[in-house]
């Protein structure tokens, strides 16, 4: 079983940078898929950013409202994901959840979350 523990969540202005990272309790380096969902008060939660491990390659996919101002990477040395979010905006306060897949038709393990606040 995989635990992931959340950090970087914190209070920014608008236009603002943060680093999320994602700490993961084994080697990540054989984990098929990690990534970030959001949960803002009163939505469902929702994808933001997902990196999967093609044996050399990674591949990273984003939902349209972050792309160009987020940016998911991982490293295997440190079994950490990170979220460079940069350019933040008032609709990306949210709960940041990472997760960790580790084969494609595998449970899917979640963190415990990290609050993000764009305020003025």
């Amino acid at each position: 079983q995989v635990q992931l523990v959340e950090s970087g969540g914190d209070l920014v202005q608008p236009g603002g940078s943060l680093r999320l990272s994602c700490a993961a309790s084994e080697s990540i380096f054989s984990i098929y898929a990690m990534g970030w969902y959001r949960q803002a008060p009163g939505k469902q939660r929702e994808p933001v950013a997902t990196i999967a491990s093609g044996g050399s390659t990674n591949y990273t996919n984003y939902r349209d409202s972050v792309k160009g101002r987020f940016t998911i990477s991982r490293d295997n040395a440190k079994n950490t994901v990170y979220l460079q979010m940069n350019s933040l905006k008032l609709e990306d306060t949210a709960v940041y959840y990472c997760y960790a897949r580790p084969t494609l038709h595998s449970t899917t393990y979640w963190g415990q979350g990290t609050q993000v606040t764009v305020s003025l």
